[in-house]
């Protein structure tokens, strides 16, 4: 078995170094630690291989973009349908009266 040696010690000068990520985050996101199902991981990684190119991480962020954008289209939905159904009624005869004009 080979004997490994440590690297003999070197003085390095770190007064011009900078503290910080090696790659810079891009604007508008931002970096966590979340904790998902493997089924879901195994999923979206099926996903980038079946495409051949991709990011597994960029799929989950469009796919709860996609969440949020249908959610909210629910909820406009919703908002209009109610506000139809809290107005007041028009009678039959303005209405006739309003179209032959």
């Amino acid at each position: 078995m080979k004997k490994i040696v440590a690297e003999p010690y070197r003085d390095i000068d770190f007064t011009d170094a900078k503290q910080g990520a090696v790659i810079p985050l891009e604007a508008g996101k931002t970096k966590i630690s979340i904790r998902l199902d493997n089924k879901v991981i195994d999923d979206f990684r099926a996903q980038v291989e079946r495409a051949g190119t991709g990011s597994y991480q960029t799929l989950i962020n469009d796919a709860l973009v996609a969440f949020i954008q249908q959610r909210s289209m629910i909820d406009a939905v919703r908002q209009v349908i109610r506000e139809e159904l809290t107005a007041p009624q028009r009678s039959p005869r303005r209405t006739q009266r309003l179209e032959s004009a």
